[in-house]
């Protein structure tokens, strides 16, 4: 089965909690775990993590908290999930590795295939902006594309 780990969708509801309040805009881990459900045993090293990766920016002392280094329309949900679970293969045979790995390399009819379903799904998480789920969480009507 294909799935993201568990620390990555508590990662995604951090990154959404403090998308939801806009840029600049400072919460406490604890209102942020406790708001989106988050274990206390994953919280610091989400955070952490996030931080690392340039996701979020931590403050310190009775003020701090953390919060967005920039618009939640600048966050995919491409980015959290890369961050957490590495880069995204559907087939190890879309990695890229020596001639002789694969004795069908040369001629194989499904190695294209998951390239194009691994195209069209790292587009549609590029394409969703910690914004847009914000807004959907808040209730306003997501923006539809335009086919003209």
């Amino acid at each position: 089965m294909l799935k993201i780990n568990r620390q990555t969708d508590y990662a995604v509801r951090v990154v959404l909690a403090l998308a939801k309040r806009g840029e600049g805009a400072r919460l406490s881990s604890t209102d942020i775990q406790q708001e989106m459900l988050i274990p206390k045993s994953f919280m610091s090293r989400i955070v952490a993590q996030l931080s690392r990766g340039g996701l979020i920016a931590t403050f310190a002392g009775r003020d701090g908290g953390i919060s967005l280094p920039c618009p939640p329309s600048h966050i995919t949900l491409k980015d959290v999930v890369e961050m957490f679970e590495g880069p995204i293969l559907l087939s190890e045979c879309m990695q890229v590795k020596g001639e002789d790995d694969c004795p069908f390399q040369s001629n194989c009819p499904v190695s294209p295939k998951w390239g194009r379903v691994q195209v069209a799904m790292m587009r549609e998480m590029a394409s969703i902006t910690f914004e847009d789920l914000a807004k959907e969480a808040l209730g306003v009507p997501a923006r539809v594309p335009s086919f003209s």
